[in-house]
């Protein structure tokens, strides 16, 4: 059974996540997808609390066939690694983070430890390295835009899913209100 692991922050999760997560189901061959939400990520601060960005996770991530959608209390991927076994694992990450995977904490240990799969936006270069390359759906937005525009009051439908842009609106999320 393959087991493709999605993690991220996800404040707040939007449609190049939900690309990324696709691409894992339909291109790898996944059996299961399995999407991390980290709780305390120790590579940067985050605006809202883990279950508040659980909760906007399983809104983005939910429809999708064979994913379960957790918390991972583990700061870095290296630590989640040593600490679980996925069968016939594969870490599931975009181009750029591939482009700066050097600077994840003890990269080699990750690739020792599971295979990486990189999905690939329509005009990036091919990554290089051993690892298994994907096409996933253009979409050049950031979680950190996303919550710029929030802040500034524009609107942010056609990046998030229609559901999480529902619940942000709903709770005031990101506007210095409820988040």
């Amino acid at each position: 059974m393959r087991t493709a692991v999605l993690g991220g922050v996800f404040d707040p999760p939007h449609l190049g996540h939900v690309a990324l997560a696709e691409g894992a189901l339909n291109r790898l061959g996944a059996d299961r997808l399995l999407i991390l939400v980290v709780a305390d990520p120790g590579h940067k601060a985050t605006d809202l609390d883990p279950q508040r960005r659980l909760e906007l996770a399983r809104l983005a991530f939910g429809h999708l066939p064979r994913t379960d959608i957790r918390l991972d209390d583990h700061a870095y991927t290296v630590d989640l690694l040593r600490d679980e076994q996925f069968e016939d694992g594969v870490l599931v990450i975009g181009a750029d983070e591939w482009a700066a995977f050097e600077t994840w904490k003890e990269p080699d240990e990750i690739l020792r430890r599971i295979r990486i799969a990189v999905a690939r936006r329509p005009g990036q270069e091919e990554p290089e390295g051993d690892v298994e390359v994907f096409p996933i759906e253009q979409h050049a937005i950031s979680s950190r835009d996303i919550r710029e525009y929030l802040d500034r009051g524009e609107p942010i439908d056609d990046l998030v899913p229609a559901a999480v842009a529902r619940e942000i609106e709903r709770r005031g999320l990101y506007s210095g209100t409820g988040g």
